[in-house]
């Protein structure tokens, strides 16, 4: 909701004075339909959470960071935002809605010093898919579409995020890097 967002941007500024960097970080995994048998209400809930929500807290970062002088902002995308996955109409458009508005952003703030980028994990070992992992065929099958064999781990990802917020980073901008374990490459 938009009104969360602009309350832990407003947060942030009071405790620390201002805003350097920032994650949306925010997901579900959806429904899992065929794009004519998807339901109107879960469509409408997905993008709600993984693509509206990303918009809702840029809207409240970007200005905060523009009176800080600038900053980092990284957005959550997935691999699934570069590619099609059947069954995931929903997740598939929220995330390649995420990537379209991380460039857009990065376009609009990069004279002023914002940076901002993408991730794209592939399948990391969270809660969004501990259910998958509990089932043996499952997992494996996920396991499968990685060629390095194995799902990631979520400090694999959370160490580009660090990376991307750091001024180590700081000729980056509007970019998308996936930590796919060589799902993209196939």
């Amino acid at each position: 909701q938009p009104a969360a967002c602009a309350e832990i941007v407003a947060r942030a500024v009071g405790e620390y004075g201002r805003l350097d960097y920032a994650c949306n970080n925010a997901g579900i995994g959806g429904e899992q339909n065929p794009t004519a048998d998807y339901s109107v209400e879960g469509w409408q809930q997905i993008l709600a959470v993984n693509l509206s929500s990303v918009f809702y807290c840029l809207k409240y970062q970007i200005p905060a960071m523009l009176d800080s002088g600038g900053g980092s902002i990284v957005n959550m995308a997935s691999i699934l935002g570069r590619v099609g996955f059947a069954g995931a109409a929903g997740y598939v458009a929220a995330k390649h809605g995420v990537l379209g508005l991380t460039k857009n952003a990065a376009l609009e703030y990069a004279q002023h010093g914002i940076r901002v980028n993408a991730v794209g994990p592939a399948f990391i070992s969270t809660p969004l898919i501990q259910e998958l992992e509990n089932v043996p065929e499952a997992k494996q099958a996920l396991v499968a579409l990685h060629p390095m064999g194995r799902l990631g781990r979520a400090e694999e990802v959370a160490e580009l995020v660090w990376w991307l917020s750091s001024d180590r980073a700081s000729f980056v901008t509007g970019a998308y890097y996936p930590v796919d374990g060589g799902y993209l490459a196939r």
